[in-house]
């Protein structure tokens, strides 16, 4: 699910060094950023909205098992059939198992972040099955055999001419000649070999961007009604959801799907926005004969009731990542998760653990931008800062423990420190004499490499506030 931290590194370093994914990078301040903005001004009434946003799904998190076990009994009453899987692997095997019963050999799944966590298409693929991602930009990322590199865009690193080409390799029973040149062409190319795909599903996999207890129902909102299709014409729907997603009343959904289209896209409300309430009635002209709800754990329940918890309120929307400079510098594989930027960099050490995950919390630059732009007011960056924490308790290197040591050592011993201070704030104004600037640091070139480090201009701070206790302003 994650890379470790020297595999970060690198990750970062080819993404700098990418220069058609800088460019594509370079689009999303004028695409995402612009449109919440443009979206949150036509909206007086936002922060408050977000304040509602935050109060539902705290209140949901403090009560889960009892909207959990509605839900379920809602669901049921509905003709659904509700699993419950503790681990990804529990959940693939259930999902797996309803397809084999299905005697399905063709699986449409729209997008959704709880598979690719779980690594669902991949297990499903070992089995034989051909599994057809259905999301325009979950398709291209399959057949490039790449993850998501965002969550509510997952090609947003590919440009269109990368697309043609994709195509052109890819769809190798079309003329070699015909036209990709628009988007407009490149869509339609996908529509009709997608179609074929949709017709012929026995299963269709969907995520859930909501589960109401009140009805048993799932909410799942895209912009290209593909999650319409992978539930409607196949005869058996799964729908696969973490156990974060559940809420209260159908009441509850409307502020917070008013909050994840604004966020995501600048939109007032999501093009397609569809309940799906069990399987196909009598009197129906469409719908599965079969529904199943999957709900995962997978590492969540042992957030609850802990200072970690408020990453649970996270509807998805994407807006930390779209405002991070981080994540606009860098873009999401570097991360190696399938939760990149903060919210990833929050929500991976939970799921993969500090040894695997906790590095991702050090890619920040702790700006706030994350914070204030989240529709449902996860404190980011604290959530961060408790990571660090996390990670110097488990230093992984040598290094990092021998340095440790030594600040420890300096820290214990007052003078001992403000000597060694007195000695490096000399030292380092030295080297800084003239510009006040530092081009190189000793064991700071990865920062010097791409910038320079202000240099001391006198004394340390324990001396100036030493004076001002001697010498108070009159």
């Amino acid at each position: 699910m994650v890379t470790r931290a020297a595999a970060f590194e690198a990750g970062v370093a080819a993404a700098l060094a990418n220069q058609s994914l800088q460019r594509a990078l370079a689009d999303v301040p004028a695409g995402f950023v612009a449109a919440r903005a443009r979206a949150k001004a036509a909206l007086p009434e936002f922060e408050a909205l977000r304040r509602t946003g935050r109060d539902i799904r705290d209140h949901t998190l403090a009560n889960l098992d009892v909207y959990l076990e509605a839900f379920e009994a809602n669901a049921t009453s509905a003709g659904s059939v509700v699993h419950w899987a503790q681990t990804g692997a529990e959940a693939c095997e259930i999902i797996l198992g309803i397809c084999r019963e299905a005697g399905a050999r063709v699986v449409t799944k729209s997008k959704s972040m709880v598979s690719e966590e779980i690594a669902l298409r991949e297990r499903l693929q070992e089995a034989a099955l051909e599994v057809v991602e259905t999301d325009l930009g979950e398709y291209l990322i399959q057949i490039r055999n790449e993850t998501p590199s965002h969550i509510i865009a997952p090609a947003i690193h590919l440009r269109a001419d990368d697309v043609a080409d994709e195509f052109r390799r890819h769809h190798g029973h079309l003329d070699a000649g015909r036209d990709l040149s628009t988007p407009e062409i490149l869509v339609g190319e996908a529509r009709s070999v997608l179609r074929e795909k949709f017709l012929a599903a026995e299963v269709g996999i969907t995520g859930a961007n909501f589960l109401v207890a009140q009805t048993g129902s799932a909410i799942v909102v895209t912009n290209e009604g593909n999650a319409d299709l992978t539930m409607t014409l196949p005869k058996v729907h799964i729908v696969l959801a973490s156990i974060d997603k559940v809420i209260p009343t159908l009441a509850d959904a409307w502020p917070l799907l008013r909050l994840l289209a604004r966020s995501a896209t600048g939109q007032d409300f999501t093009a397609y926005t569809t309940l799906v309430t069990g399987p196909r009635r009598p009197a129906d002209a469409d719908g599965p004969t079969a529904s199943h709800v999957v709900i995962v754990d997978n590492g969540r329940s042992a957030l609850l009731g802990s200072e970690l918890q408020p990453v649970l309120r996270c509807i998805r929307c994407g807006a930390c990542m779209n405002h991070c400079p981080v994540y606009c510098t860098i873009g999401g594989h570097a991360y190696g998760s399938v939760y990149p930027g903060p919210i990833g960099a929050v929500l991976s050490p939970a799921l993969a653990g500090v040894p695997e995950a906790g590095h991702l919390a050090q890619a920040s630059t702790f700006c706030g931008r994350c914070e204030e732009v989240c529709p449902v007011e996860i404190p980011l960056v604290s959530l961060m800062r408790t990571w660090r924490e996390a990670a110097l308790a488990q230093p992984s290197s040598w290094t990092a423990r021998a340095m440790l040591r030594a600040w420890a050592g300096l820290a214990r011993r007052p003078l001992l420190y403000r000597l060694a201070a007195r000695i490096a704030a000399g030292m380092l104004a030295l080297l800084g004499r003239g510009t006040g600037r530092l081009a190189w640091l000793p064991m700071g070139a990865p920062w010097t490499r791409d910038r320079d480090f202000p240099a001391p201009q006198g004394r340390t701070f324990q001396d100036m506030w030493a004076r001002r206790i001697r010498e108070p302003a009159p």
